[in-house]
């Protein structure tokens, strides 16, 4: 085995390039993956621009990352070698601050961030910390679970902990990275699932991946659509658009909330009238645990849900990464390892 791994790394904001690096051996409490496969996420522009506060040049960005067990840290027992293994956004937490002790694991004061306050998976190998995996389930190829770690249990975690019942009207604004998801997430968890979007020719996909109703912005007021409809018990904001989002308030039932997940580059204008009157909320919701990892991806496989993907080999992270910023994906973009293509035909 070759001494030395190929990785893409930030080396200034805004420059991605390949580099070699040395293997090094996992300290305790962690384990060394040889990546297969890692999605690229907006929120990799975190890393890439050099704009997360603190952040630590060079860094290899990357956070939904898929791969297997190459060698194990002392007090490493729950993880055996060659086990396929994925990381998330929420690589492990510190235990010992004020949140954590609270058991609110996912707003850890001192988090371990996968691609930004440690090396992540824009590489062909990759240290992680053991209590931050999730097991991949066979079902899934390794470029499918890559996603979900982090548009998948984004989506999945907003809905399932909001509140919701089964045949509750929820809506899913956007149709993209985040929403494709969050739509078929939204009608395998049994709500009556309406997509909004901006152009007919999101219609038809909507509808496929399992949306009752499209409402087209660029005809309809998507709010007095959703009145006329009952008013949503839920809106799932999925497309970075502030000024998308505001709006929608006005289309929530009494009492419903409107949970942001997409982050817009533009501030949310909001009215007081449609929160006060009626009782409407707004909250964020991000990501999770390593176990709500496992959870979206054993779900993902008893409702046969699938990202929909575009790969890349890993030296084309740059490119890759360029169209997804771009908005030019469909809609994830995936970089595979040449241990990621000796597993298999990547799925498209």
């Amino acid at each position: 085995m070759s001494a030395k791994y190929k990785a893409m790394e930030v080396s200034a904001p805004g420059t991605l390039r390949l580099v070699e690096r040395p293997i090094k051996e996992p300290g305790p409490g962690q384990v060394r993956i040889r990546v297969e496969a890692c999605g690229v996420c907006h929120s990799d522009a975190a890393t890439v621009m050099g704009i997360w506060p603190g952040l630590t040049l060079p860094r290899v960005p990357g956070h939904e990352v898929v791969g297997r067990i190459e060698a194990l840290g002392t007090g490493v027992t729950r993880w055996k070698i060659d086990q396929r293994v994925g990381v998330g956004f929420f690589g492990g937490e510190d235990g010992v601050c004020e949140p954590c002790r609270r058991g609110d694991v996912v707003n850890c004061q001192n988090p371990v961030v996968s691609g930004i306050t440690v090396d992540g998976g824009y590489a062909e190998m990759m240290i992680a910390e053991a209590r931050g995996l999730a097991a991949i389930p066979d079902e899934l190829t390794s470029v499918e679970a890559a996603p979900l770690l982090c548009a998948g249990i984004t989506t999945f975690n907003a809905l399932r902990n909001a509140g919701l019942r089964a045949g509750d009207l929820v809506a899913v604004q956007g149709v993209g990275g985040l929403g494709h998801l969050g739509i078929q997430f939204a009608r395998q968890m049994g709500f009556r699932t309406i997509a909004i979007g901006r152009g007919n020719d999101k219609e038809k996909l909507a509808k496929n991946l399992g949306a009752h109703v499209y409402i087209d912005t660029t005809v309809e007021d998507a709010s007095a659509v959703l009145q006329r409809m009952g008013g949503a018990k839920a809106i799932l904001a999925t497309a970075p658009s502030g000024s998308a989002m505001g709006p929608l308030v006005s289309g929530l039932a009494a009492r419903g909330k409107l949970i942001i997940v997409g982050v817009p580059d533009d501030q949310i204008q909001l009215s007081a009238v449609p929160l006060i009157f009626g009782g409407r909320t707004i909250e964020g919701s991000l990501t999770g645990k390593a176990i709500d990892n496992e959870d979206t991806l054993a779900f993902s496989v008893l409702a046969n849900i699938r990202p929909m993907i575009e790969t890349v080999p890993l030296e084309q992270a740059a490119d890759a990464y360029a169209r997804m910023i771009q908005g030019k994906a469909r809609f994830r973009m995936v970089l595979v390892t040449k241990a990621g293509v000796a597993q298999g035909k990547p799925v498209k």
